[in-house]
């Protein structure tokens, strides 16, 4: 058995190509950022997504490289139908999650946030947007409207036929379209609105945060059963704003990029307490989401590329 085939449980890091590795390494450190941000779109989750890329690896690396036309299409196959694989897994897993399930929030770098495509969707609105579709409708969506797969090749990777996979991306489009955020907003907004997010909890001062909420705000909040956090929904300015009142005063909230757009982590200790997104429309916040489960969070520490 050759080198190549005995490959290692660790998938290879993204980055610069060494130009004395052997093909196989050489692709899937060149596609690797690609990689995992289709799986992190499939998924919600930055722990899953790296699985799956390791799952991939390991199949990639038994692949006979003179039968593949196309390596980077190729890889997006592996590592979509292993996404598939484990999103329905996911689904059974999320349905005695503690509380609202919410997206693993990424530090991402700034360079995220000028593909305003990508930026859209990787962003927690989105993802969970993307969460009320069926894993297959939820993969032909995420291969043809943000990496623009042609139907033939998105038809190869979910094991459908091209009319089929046209149909799919038919419905889910408009699935998607009916839920997604209105209206393009700038980073300047969201900074202004978090901003003024800011301001309030420092001074306790709620009528800061009536201001920039919608009247029918929802507020969600992620403890996965491990940190105390609101079990259902807080709907309406009022109570969202009463709720944030609340916050432990001791805690710094600082600006951050996270998942392509401007978002706040709240530190207790100098430790990451939470991250904390926005949903925007006409101008004002409808919804936020706090991530407090300690075990999405490990994904804030360092910078994440994703890409497309």
């Amino acid at each position: 058995m050759s080198d190549r085939h005995m490959a290692t449980a660790e998938p290879p890091a993204g980055g610069r190509t060494d130009p004395a590795l052997d093909p196989a390494t050489g692709a899937f450190i060149t596609h690797r950022n690609l990689l995992f941000t289709v799986a992190y779109e499939m998924l919600g989750s930055a722990a899953d997504a790296e699985d799956v890329l390791q799952e991939t690896w390991l199949l990639w690396a038994n692949v006979d490289l003179d039968m593949v036309r196309d390596r980077r299409a190729y890889l997006i196959r592996i590592v979509t139908r292993q996404a598939l694989k484990r999103l329905r897994t996911l689904g059974r897993r999320r349905e005695s999650y503690v509380g609202p399930w919410l997206p693993e929030p990424l530090l991402t770098t700034p360079d995220v946030a000028e593909d305003v495509e990508l930026a859209d969707s990787v962003s927690t609105a989105m993802l969970l947007v993307l969460e009320t579709l069926t894993p297959t409708e939820r993969a032909v969506f995420v291969l043809r409207e943000v990496f623009d797969l042609d139907y033939d090749e998105i038809a190869e990777a979910v094991g459908k036929s091209h009319a089929a996979v046209r149909q799919i991306a038919h419905r889910a489009r408009a699935h998607v379209a009916a839920r997604r955020p209105r209206g393009t907003v700038s980073p300047a907004e969201t900074r202004g609105a978090l901003e003024a997010f800011r301001r309030a909890v420092e001074t306790g001062d709620p009528r800061h945060l009536l201001d920039i909420l919608a009247p029918d705000v929802v507020f969600l909040a992620d403890g996965g059963g491990l940190k105390q956090a609101a079990l259902t929904p807080i709907v309406g300015a009022d109570h969202v704003a009463d709720l944030l009142g609340r916050i432990n005063p001791a805690a710094s909230l600082q600006p951050a990029q996270v998942n392509g757009h401007p978002a706040l982590v709240v530190r207790l200790d100098g430790d990451i307490d939470a991250v904390i997104t926005v949903r925007m429309d006409d101008g004002l916040i409808t919804a936020l989401y706090a991530v407090r489960n300690p075990e999405k969070l490990s994904h804030m520490r360092q910078e994440t590329t994703v890409s497309r």
